[in-house]
């Protein structure tokens, strides 16, 4: 099938308002799908932080359930990486926020880090928008958005929005493809999370969901992709291990290795979806157990496939293996011929959180 283009579409953006001078606006929205209860920090009053040093400071003063809001204002110049090579073998920079509820951390237009964000453990109620993250150092060690479980505890209720996630398609020599690591991962049983209006580029790993083939706690997961924007990236959109996944209205270009890969029993709705030129863009391979989708009403052009490993199962009559039934939750689908439009004009950092 062809994409269309040219949709006279009319985007609908959100009535934002703004804590105080100079500070990222907020959309009045909230989230949708698996995420949906998340509040975050609400309405308290912003602390302005403009290091991760000062950040992780405010999390750790922070008494973990009375609210904290975070406003970033921090630059950092990518212009002064001149290696990127160089980047895989420094230490990791990670904020983390662990045992800690009720925590929202957006960043004021133009703001950018050089270091990943961590939330761990029992950590719930959490929103990130509106950052940038780019070129980490620590490769394996530093993933741009982390959220894991921990023997304390799993982490739930988490809105990941209008973030803006890059990293280099270089592969390093004595790195490989973990010259950078995850842009967005998810693991250990981390659950009802809604990731949207996302623009990660020039990635080479974009989401993990489920840890590995015995992370059996990640059936229990629940998680809703939507109006993402993945460009110019190899492989994980995401890959899933065990549990429920939604993903709707995300257009998908330039993805060299494989798109959304389904396993360990898990279940994918996949519906009004964009693939650009993208290879094997549903597929289950490289685990112990195959994974299963529902596909609806997606658009396709310049779609090729690989026959994998042994086991590997492809989508390539683009036909629905299980039902996946009830999202439990109410959505609305922009049409699939304004998925590519809208997505661009909206997902990332910096739109003034236009949905």
């Amino acid at each position: 099938m062809s994409l269309l283009h040219a949709r006279n579409i009319s985007l609908v953006v959100v009535a934002i308002a703004s804590a105080q001078a100079g500070t990222a606006a907020q959309a009045v929205a909230g989230p949708v799908g698996y995420g949906a209860a998340t509040t975050g920090g609400g309405n308290k009053a912003p602390v302005n932080v403009g290091t991760q040093a000062a950040m992780q400071a405010a999390i750790d003063a922070y008494d973990g359930t009375s609210g904290l809001v975070l406003h970033y204002t921090g630059v950092f110049r990518f212009s002064t990486i001149t290696d990127v090579c160089g980047q895989w073998k420094k230490a990791p920079q990670i904020v983390e926020i662990k045992k800690k509820n009720n925590i929202t951390v957006i960043g004021t237009d133009g703001s950018s880090v050089n270091f990943g964000l961590h939330i761990a453990g029992p950590s719930s109620n959490i929103i990130v928008r509106n950052m940038t993250f780019g070129l980490l150092p620590g490769g394996e060690g530093a993933d741009s958005i982390s959220i894991e479980g921990m023997s304390s505890g799993i982490p739930s209720n988490i809105w990941i929005d209008h973030n803006t996630i890059f990293a280099s398609l270089t592969e390093c020599p004595g790195a490989g493809d973990a010259s950078f690591d995850g842009g967005i991962d998810l693991k250990k049983g981390a659950h009802h999370i809604t990731i949207s209006y996302n623009y990660v580029h020039d990635y080479q790993k974009v989401s993990l969901n489920g840890f590995s083939d015995k992370d059996t706690a990640n059936g229990g997961a629940r998680t809703t992709y939507h109006h993402n924007r993945f460009e110019n990236v190899k492989s994980r959109l995401p890959l899933q291990r065990f549990g429920l996944t939604h993903i709707y209205n995300n257009y998908f270009k330039n993805v060299a290795t494989s798109g959304i890969n389904v396993r360990m029993g898990g279940v994918a709705l996949i519906e009004s979806n964009v693939f650009e030129t993208v290879k094997n863009p549903v597929t289950s391979r490289d685990s112990s157990a195959i994974g299963f989708w529902d596909l609806r009403n997606n658009l396709t052009s310049g779609i090729t496939w690989d026959a994998g490993s042994s086991g590997t199962v492809n989508a390539t009559n683009w036909a629905t293996t299980k039902a996946f039934g009830s999202t439990g939750y109410s959505y609305t689908l922009t049409p699939v011929a304004d998925v590519e439009e809208t997505v661009i004009d909206t997902a990332g950092a910096g739109t003034g959180l236009a949905e």
